[in-house]
């Protein structure tokens, strides 16, 4: 008879890694997407071109060959990383090429009568951007930001090609110790499946917390 108790614990100690993968990975690609989704809409082209390359490049790119070019390439280049530190840049850095598209478009979504308020009001492009735009912009990208941290959630399991004790590389330990494929798969199945819908409820919470007070600013 199987003692579950100790190989479901080794699960959970793999799901810490894959949440901080997760939160650490959502922070990076959330600041990445708004630099590059600004960039996109700059009115300086040498910003509009770098932040293009690097949408095109990380969209057009596999995730597995960014994560083993930040974990096995960049040692060769001065730069070693940890493997939680290599997969969170591949998936900050992946997820955030995709945000990024999302903060450009919602940013161009808003109505032109805004930006000539601001005019109006004699604000400098960044208040009119920070107090104006980027308040109305958020709420349209927020339901676009949950989708893509799901998808990172999703995504971390790829980490464990570089052995990293995510749930995934747990969960195959336990398959590989006890012979049974059912148990470990079905846990990190029903984990991911949790931290999908805490990330869901969360993003619409915050989307209904920012909705107020702006249906008198949208149109």
């Amino acid at each position: 008879m199987i003692d579950w108790s100790g190989y479901l614990s080794l699960i959970l100690q793999g799901a810490v890694v894959t949440v901080q993968l997760t939160v650490m990975g959502s922070i990076l690609a959330l600041i990445v997407a708004f630099i590059a989704g600004l960039g996109r809409i700059s009115r300086f082209a040498i910003l509009r071109w770098l932040a293009t390359a690097y949408i095109e490049f990380f969209r057009g790119t596999s995730i597995f060959v960014q994560l083993f070019f930040a974990y096995f390439v960049l040692p060769f280049m001065g730069i070693s990383l940890t493997p939680l530190q290599a997969g969170v840049l591949a998936l900050g850095l992946n997820v955030g090429a995709y945000a990024a598209e999302v903060v450009r478009g919602a940013i161009l979504s808003v109505g032109r009568e805004q930006y000539e308020a601001c005019t109006a009001l004699n604000l400098s492009r960044w208040q009119c951007m920070r107090k104006v735009i980027l308040p109305q912009a958020l709420l349209v990208m927020l339901p676009t930001f949950g989708n893509n941290a799901i998808e990172l959630l999703k995504a971390t399991s790829v980490v464990s090609l570089i052995s990293l004790a995510d749930m995934t590389f747990q969960a195959n330990i336990v398959r590989s110790q006890t012979g049974s494929t059912l148990i470990p798969f079905a846990t990190i199945l029903f984990l991911y499946f949790v931290f999908a819908l805490l990330i869901s409820f969360g993003v619409r919470a915050l989307e209904r917390h920012m909705a107020r007070g702006l249906d008198g600013v949208r149109t």
